[in-house]
């Protein structure tokens, strides 16, 4: 983790959080929050960690498991062990086989804009292979699904 905004912040196992964190610098979970997490550094939630409530980020590695409201402004990396229900909004999207992801998501691009069906301009969705539970996540990358959202993906 990077130390930008300052020295990186950890919430070590076996501690429980009830409340709200505001910082600039980067933060690592591994225990529990039940509260709101906002930081214009990356947050990691480790293979133990959990948080409920809602977490504004701009990047976002997540091993163990969120349930709430999760806006991420740049790039999103789900782990194979990683467990995700609730709402996403994301630029970037990297899922690893073996994630559960039981959410609402909505890609937006650089601009803060969502994208059209049938376009990844300034999205991507990165897979890894092999078979993650997605609950209601529908990719159109990569898929033949329509051909007139193929002609618009070119076009663009």
């Amino acid at each position: 983790m990077n130390e930008i905004g300052g020295q990186p912040n950890r919430i070590e196992k076996n501690t429980k959080i009830k409340g709200d964190i505001i910082s600039e610098a980067d933060f690592r979970i591994d225990g529990k929050l039940d509260g709101n997490v906002k930081t214009s550094g990356k947050v990691v939630i480790g293979k133990g960690g959990y948080i409920h409530g809602k977490v504004e980020c701009v990047n976002a590695d997540i091993e163990g498991s969120f349930n709430g409201e999760l806006t991420v402004s740049d790039l999103l990396s789900l782990k194979a062990s990683a467990v995700i229900e609730g709402n996403v909004t994301v630029s970037k999207l990297a899922v690893e086989p073996g994630a559960t992801f039981n959410a609402s998501c909505t890609m937006k691009g650089k601009g803060g804009t969502s994208n059209s069906p049938g376009t990844s301009k300034g999205s991507s969705i990165t897979s890894q292979g092999g078979s993650g539970s997605t609950g209601g996540f529908k990719s159109s990358v990569g898929s033949t699904s329509s051909s007139s959202a193929n002609e618009r993906a070119k076009a663009s």
